[in-house]
């Protein structure tokens, strides 16, 4: 992982944390918040090892988007630097993905972990985004609306009733569809 207290961070951009499993889809949706277009260019996506940080412009604003790989060996490290992780970022999005229904559990304690250990919670904005999110694509034979929902409620059951956050379904088919639930 890169040395956090040697990273450029420019205190003009907006920084962003995308959180999850490997897998979840972090590096899709960082595509489509970069503008890039194209199902072929999504064919060929490499798991991020560790952290890496895109910059670009988009909207008349900078961003400096960190996506912090999703396997197990690097949560720990995460959580130790957690701190400088943090410093600067004004959003967290944190990434299921639907389809793979038998790491629900996996992804819901990194998510409890993940808020647990991040101290001030008001000045970030968080979200969490039900990745692969494609009703009329069938990946999964087990997924369904009930599966979904009981996701949704363990979700609810693990965030304190103080966490502000915002919760989506999302996919990237549409062009980055973002649907926000109650």
């Amino acid at each position: 992982m890169n040395n956090l207290n040697n990273l450029d961070l420019t205190e003009d951009s907006i920084k962003i944390l995308l959180i999850g499993l490997d897998n979840g889809g972090k590096t899709s949706i960082l595509k489509c918040l970069k503008g890039i277009k194209g199902i072929s260019a999504y064919n060929s996506l490499s798991p991020t090892r560790g952290l890496e940080i895109e910059r670009f412009e988009a909207l008349d604003s900078k961003y400096a988007i960190w996506d912090l790989g999703g396997q197990q060996s690097y949560h720990e490290e995460y959580f130790n630097d957690l701190e400088n992780i943090l410093k600067g970022t004004k959003k967290i999005i944190y990434v299921f993905d639907v389809q793979d229904v038998k790491r629900y559990n996996l992804a819901i304690d990194y998510l409890n972990k993940m808020i647990i250990r991040i101290k001030d919670l008001n000045s970030i904005d968080f979200s969490i985004f039900l990745h692969k999110y494609d009703p009329d694509l069938e990946f999964n034979q087990e997924l369904n609306e009930i599966i979904i929902d009981g996701l949704i409620e363990k979700i609810k059951e693990v965030i304190p009733p103080n966490f502000i956050y915002t919760l989506h379904k999302t996919s990237i088919y549409a062009f980055f569809e973002k649907s926000t639930i109650t």
